[in-house]
């Protein structure tokens, strides 16, 4: 059923959102803070369930892209994502029926809810990666057969570059990494412009539903425990499976901008000393070692959360210092197909490890 989101909803979108982005997706904070200007400019945002898409409507996700660790200073103006949807809708010769995001992420969940509030659009309640990935072809989309192309990329200063490259997905990616990186290295994009039903096929669906059920569980667990509260919200969804990891405090962060990506490493150690945590991040965490052992790995979620409050921790925002649990958060049945392994598990990240379930 669709319903209508509101300021009262960003805090705990954003929080949920930054969970099941897995340190990446951008900055949440920044996020809520356009979602809830455009809200008391322009009002209530529609979310439209997936099942009520029309099968024949052009939907067409909308996002930001770059290095968290630019995003985090160089702050849009807002308009930026309208423009590309507007230069791919003249692009393409059609106006779009609803927008969507292509990732369930910190300021990624909210960019389509700018998109919304500005044009009176309504917004899918799904995404193409049921978490955050760093590059554009890894989309549960393009593993099923949608091409991300034509897209359309928007500079904060007015600058719009449309590209196509077919059905491969891999070169848009990189064309627009290196676009990007010229605008600054952060820019707004409109992709994967597809039907209603491909949205039904491809889609991880009611992400954004998800995305405010965990944030409210994190809140209102604080008075006890948030993680088993969090725990026992996502135990009915998709999202099915929790395991804490690890707990103790970061020892050392290794982080590098290069590429178009924020690149490195975290370790930490056990409260009591005797054990250690070792964490790749590329944007988004992407696997985790306890004491030589792999104990998550992409595309299941590995998410790095504040040990008494339970609010998530971004790759960029990861300090010496902080007392952290982290988790493993299973991914849908559609995220750990052999398609979509070879599109977005450890091999195409160039990780050394065979994909194994948190819950095995």
């Amino acid at each position: 059923m669709s319903w209508l989101l509101t300021e009262e909803h960003l805090e705990d979108l954003a929080r949920g959102a930054a969970v099941l982005g897995t340190g990446g997706g951008g900055d949440p904070y920044v996020g809520r803070l356009l979602v809830r200007q455009a809200i008391r400019e322009h009002g209530p945002v529609t979310i439209l369930d997936p099942d009520e898409v029309e099968d024949d409507a052009l939907v067409i996700p909308t996002a930001q892209m770059g290095a968290p660790t630019v995003v985090f200073e160089k702050l849009p103006s807002g308009s930026e994502p309208e423009t590309a949807l507007a230069a791919l809708e003249k692009h393409l010769g059609a106006k779009a029926t609803a927008t969507m995001p292509i990732e369930c992420g910190g300021i990624n969940s909210m960019i389509p809810l700018v998109v919304g509030a500005r044009t009176g659009l309504p917004v899918v309640d799904a995404d193409g990666m049921g978490r955050a990935f760093p590059e554009l072809q890894m989309e549960t989309f393009g593993v099923y057969g949608v091409p991300g192309s034509p897209m359309a990329v928007a500079g904060e200063g007015g600058e719009v570059t449309v590209i196509d490259t077919g059905s491969d997905n891999r070169r848009m990616e990189w064309i627009a990494r290196g676009v990007t990186i010229r605008l600054g290295g952060v820019a707004h994009i409109a992709e994967y412009s597809m039907s209603g039903a491909d949205v039904k096929r491809t889609a991880i669906p009611r992400t954004l539903t998800l995305a405010l059920k965990v944030g409210r569980a994190i809140r209102e667990g604080r008075s006890s425990d948030p993680i088993a509260r969090l725990e026992e919200a996502l135990s009915e969804t998709l999202y099915s499976n929790l395991r804490v990891l690890f707990r103790g405090k970061i020892s050392d962060v290794e982080r590098r901008t290069e590429a178009g990506f924020a690149r490195g490493r975290a370790a930490a150690v056990s409260f009591d000393g005797e054990h250690e945590l070792g964490i790749e991040f590329q944007n988004e965490n992407l696997v985790a070692v306890v004491d030589g052992e792999v104990r998550c790995v992409v595309p299941d979620l590995i998410c790095v959360l504040d040990s008494e409050s339970a609010e998530p921790i971004t790759t960029e925002t990861l300090r010496y210092g902080q007392r952290v649990t982290v988790v493993g958060i299973s991914t849908p049945d559609i995220m750990r197909t052999p398609e979509a392994l070879a599109t977005f598990g450890p091999a195409a990240f160039g990780l050394p490890h065979e994909f194994r379930p948190v819950e095995a």
